[in-house]
């Protein structure tokens, strides 16, 4: 079975990458996650993911900060899909990730979602595996039919009851 692996440079960028396995679970998805540095344990970086296709791994979600050089590593090592998660900073509010995830060199291509986009992250992972599993694609579909219900349920009660009710809770 295919699988996901989730990949961060620090335990402080669990809180925001645990909504990727969060979403990979709700999917039925298997994946390994794991905090590796680029800066810190490039050889073990090297290692884990020159290992990855062997364990099943077919598309990595990487999360990083600041200079944001893990996803473009694992683009660099990892000959299947990577997804960049930009994580908000203290200095530049993740606007610093976003852009060094961004500026890939030609031929070291990395997916980019939004600042601590994991949840997305994750559901572009799914829709990559979808095109040859057609049980994910299922499961998507089925999402997507559950996301317009939610939106069809508040549009009916926003109906119901007027705007300052809705807003008030009631």
């Amino acid at each position: 079975m295919a699988r996901v692996g989730i990949i961060m440079g620090s335990d402080s960028d669990l809180k925001v990458m645990s909504k990727a396995a969060e979403q990979l679970d709700s999917f039925g998805i298997d994946y390994e996650m794991t905090i590796i540095s680029a800066h810190r344990e490039a050889d073990v970086l090297m290692d884990w993911l020159s290992t990855a296709p062997d364990r099943g791994i077919r598309v990595i979600i990487a999360g990083a900060g600041m200079a944001a050089a893990l996803p473009g590593m694992c683009a660099a090592l990892f000959p299947l899909p990577v997804i960049g998660v930009p994580l908000s900073g203290k200095n530049l509010e993740g606007m610093d990730a976003v852009l060094s995830i961004l500026q890939m060199p030609p031929g070291v291509p990395v997916a980019t979602v939004a600042i601590d986009g994991a949840k997305n992250a994750a559901i572009l992972a799914a829709k990559m595996l979808a095109l040859s599993d057609d049980a994910v694609l299922e499961k998507l579909n089925a999402y997507s039919r559950e996301m317009k219900e939610q939106v069809q349920a508040k549009a009916e009660k926003l109906d119901r009851i007027g705007y300052k009710e809705y807003l008030a809770g009631k």
